[in-house]
């Protein structure tokens, strides 16, 4: 089993993203990294699972929601073990943030 791997901003991310969750629901937040878990377990195993949206970021970079939660992962395949570049709200203002991938 291969497991897709975090890049720094991705680990800022999750930091965020937990911190924010866990001041309103421990248990949410610990579900959170479990589904994160999963997800870049999926990742590794299927590294082509996610979607690609060219509008948003340049492939490479693919997409995958996390189950459960309103964020999504963005990573490239075309590293060995993938790489899971963010971690981000579906919500916020993807191009703006991803412009530099």
């Amino acid at each position: 089993m291969i497991r897709a791997v975090l890049s720094p901003a991705a680990e800022r991310d999750v930091v965020e993203i937990v911190t924010w969750i866990a001041a309103e629901n421990p248990t949410a937040a610990r579900g959170f990294r479990m589904a994160l878990e999963q997800l870049a377990i999926a990742i590794g195993d299927h590294p082509e699972i996610g979607a690609l949206k060219p509008h948003i970021a340049s492939p490479p970079a693919r997409f995958l929601p996390i189950r459960g939660y309103p964020h999504v992962a963005v990573y490239t395949p075309a590293r060995d073990p993938p790489l899971i570049l963010r971690v981000l709200h579906g919500a916020r203002d993807l191009p703006d943030i991803l412009h530099d991938l």
